[in-house]
């Protein structure tokens, strides 16, 4: 006669399946966007939130992570960015809407852009006043769209920085720049800080090489400070 005992569930598999049940009830499982892999494990991009970049390169990775993936973006008030450097980051620029200098109606050709793109990069021409700024956020959550921005920007739900970087491959004077890591920090509002340190475009691809916060206690390796 067969056995009809029941094999005994994995402990460990019941507990997440459990954590996962409470997140959907609690509506604390949200939706994300493919992150490019130098920010991977550093940031998690939402549909309907917003980022603040403080170096062009990262906002446009962050645009890049999506855009490898189909999804359309768009630039404004970003007058001096490098096609060529955005490209090689992995943005798709035949599927980006480019607007260097919106003039004073910034803000209404940000509203209109969110309707039609899954992430927009804005450089605003000065300080965003509160008003404003929750006007676009409720536009960013009615669209589902993310939001990088790179300048001053109230409540974003992730502040990028890069803090220090190095280039390689000089040698004595005599070669050529052939790589490029940096040390990117990210601050989650009251959050802990997360630190990576990742390889920007040259003959490395860009990914990250390794991370500390609150799942690693390992710091980054010390680098030159910029500037």
């Amino acid at each position: 006669m067969p056995s009809t005992r029941r094999p005994t569930p994995d402990p460990d598999l019941v507990q997440r399946l459990r954590a996962r049940v409470r997140q959907m009830e609690s509506g604390g499982l949200r939706e994300t966007m493919p992150v490019h892999p130098a920010l991977a494990g550093l940031v998690q991009l939402h549909p309907g939130s917003s980022y603040r970049a403080d170096a062009t390169s990262l906002a446009v990775a962050l645009l890049a992570g999506p855009s490898e993936q189909g999804t359309w973006t768009a630039v404004v008030g970003v007058d001096d960015l490098g096609l060529e450097a955005a490209a090689d980051l992995g943005l798709d620029l035949g599927r980006t809407l480019l607007v260097p200098d919106p003039g004073e109606h910034w803000a209404e050709v940000t509203a209109a852009l969110l309707d039609v793109t899954g992430v927009l990069l804005l450089r605003p021409p000065g300080r965003v006043d509160a008003h404003t700024a929750s006007r676009i956020a409720a536009r960013l959550r009615k669209r589902s769209t993310t939001l990088v921005v790179q300048g001053d920007w109230p409540q974003c739900d992730a502040h990028l920085s890069l803090v220090r970087q190095q280039w390689q491959g000089l040698g004595q004077g005599t070669g050529h720049l052939s790589a490029r890591r940096a040390e990117v920090v990210v601050r989650h509002g009251a959050g802990p800080t997360v630190r990576g340190l990742v390889t920007l475009p040259g003959n490395e691809a860009p990914r990250l090489l390794s991370r500390s916060g609150p799942l690693q206690g390992q710091p980054a390796p010390a680098l030159r400070e910029v500037g």
